[in-house]
């Protein structure tokens, strides 16, 4: 599997659970007799699951670019033809 796509999932399992368990988190915290701490508690674990998400998906399409831009530098490079030096000659 490509590194890629392996990245992908990893963040995507990751985020999606940590945002589960902040939305259960913070339900329990709003709507339960529970102490208020847990509300709090549960939108930053939330935020971060969206911080995890987003971090993940910058790293990936950054290295998607920069693979890209390797391939067509070396493709423009197999392009470029040497460019024969000679003097001229001067009185």
């Amino acid at each position: 599997m490509n590194t890629r796509e392996s990245m992908l999932n990893a963040v995507k399992y990751f985020g999606g659970t940590l945002l589960i368990a902040g939305i259960i988190i913070f339900s329990i915290g709003f709507f339960g007799n529970v102490s208020s701490t847990l509300t709090g508690v549960g939108i930053g674990t939330v935020m971060g699951a969206i911080f995890v998400f987003l971090m993940g998906i910058f790293f990936v399409a950054t290295e998607e670019v920069l693979e890209k831009t390797k391939r067509e530098s070396g493709a423009e490079l197999a392009k470029i033809t040497p460019i024969a030096i000679t003097s001229i000659k001067t009185k």
